[in-house]
């Protein structure tokens, strides 16, 4: 998903918004890499969409905030074989 930068930035922040998904869920998506999502979403959508990207923002801190259960699921998955 190469092009303009700004575009770019907006259609991550609404794939986000839309999917409450992760930085590295919208990555895969869109066949980038994790830096770019996550430089798109902290340095340049805040000049070009600031109430975008406080929506966003508030994704980005709940996952955030959550990352260390999802994390102890995985693991727990991975020792009990259902992974």
């Amino acid at each position: 998903m190469k092009g303009n930068m700004e575009e770019r930035a907006i259609e991550l922040a609404q794939y986000i918004i839309e999917n409450r998904t992760t930085v590295r869920g919208a990555a895969q998506k869109f066949g980038i890499s994790k830096s770019t999502v996550h430089k798109d979403l902290s340095e340049r959508l805040p000049v070009i969409n600031r109430g975008l990207y406080q929506q966003v923002k508030e994704i980005l801190n709940e996952n955030k905030a959550e990352r260390h259960i999802r994390g102890g699921i995985a693991t727990r998955k991975k020792y009990k074989g259902e992974s």
